[in-house]
């Protein structure tokens, strides 16, 4: 198996909104971000499959040490492997992927966030830091375009963190901020043992009104003459807001449930707005 297709078969057995947004680029654009989502999956694996925390602190140490390899031209993992072509010819900095692994070491460290100043430094380097390193994948000419790709990042992030309370739950994990928690009469163990309330549907409200106006200044940001450049991106932000509303309106049910969108939908959803980029 070739490093392209061990990482075009990690993303498609994902079944992510991402794959979806890469499937009408030009081959080598898609090959580099396919290569780069392959490598967020992996570290996002280790963090979600290792019960043990000290193997998982192992296993994103050899990955800091892999990604040094790939920024000497010696990696030995097919997905650094596929995305050493990438490294060459975009400006990605290695600061940049060592950030990624950062975020996941938070999800190691740290169970709870005290407030949204402590969540947003987990969110840039989870969300922000890949959505700028896709942003130099897929090019741009105006380096406004970073900004934007940055704050999508956080949105998805946000709307991850929204759509997943009851699977991180049961992880015993609560990334809603605990500041927020308590200004709706929330407790931790409410959403520990997955008790939806009223009080907890206005507490998704509020994090649903904020993911909304980071997806806003995002697009705000996106420069025009890039639009047509970075329409995968906009292609995953028509399908995370969907999945947004599609929360909202089943009643922000997630403690208990999972919401999602078939994979129809995620194709026409991605092609209309690739399509109109």
């Amino acid at each position: 198996m070739t490093p392209d297709q061990y990482c075009q078969d990690k993303a498609a057995a994902s079944g992510s909104s991402f794959y979806y947004s890469f499937r009408a680029l030009k081959p080598e654009v898609r090959k580099g971000i396919t290569a780069f989502y392959a490598l967020c999956r992996e570290l996002d694996d280790v963090v979600d499959e290792c019960s043990d925390p000290q193997v998982a602190r192992i296993k994103l140490a050899w990955w800091r040490t892999e990604i040094g390899r790939l920024y000497e031209s010696q990696p030995e993992h097919p997905v650094t492997q596929a995305l050493l072509p990438v490294t060459h010819s975009r400006n990605i900095p290695r600061e940049w992927l060592e950030e990624i692994v950062d975020g996941m070491e938070m999800d190691l460290d740290q169970q709870r966030y005290p407030d949204y100043k402590a969540l947003l430094l987990y969110c840039h380097r989870a969300a922000g830091v890949v959505g700028q390193v896709a942003a130099e994948i897929f090019g741009y000419s105006n380096r406004q375009t970073l900004k934007y790709a940055h704050e999508l990042g956080l949105a998805f992030q946000l709307t991850n963190i929204i759509r997943d309370v009851g699977e991180d739950a049961r992880r015993g994990r609560i990334y809603l901020p605990l500041e927020e928690l308590e200004q709706f009469g929330v407790k931790p163990a409410e959403i520990l043992n997955r008790q939806h309330s009223e009080r907890f549907a206005q507490l998704m409200q509020f994090q649903h009104e904020r993911a909304v106006q980071h997806y806003e200044r995002a697009l705000a940001w996106l420069p025009q003459e890039d639009r047509k450049a970075q329409r995968a991106g906009l292609a995953m932000a028509a399908i995370y807001r969907a999945l947004l509303e599609e929360i909202r309106r089943d009643g922000f049910h997630v403690l208990d449930g999972k919401t999602s969108l078939t994979p129809l939908r995620k194709l026409w959803l991605a092609w209309k707005a690739m399509t109109f980029a």
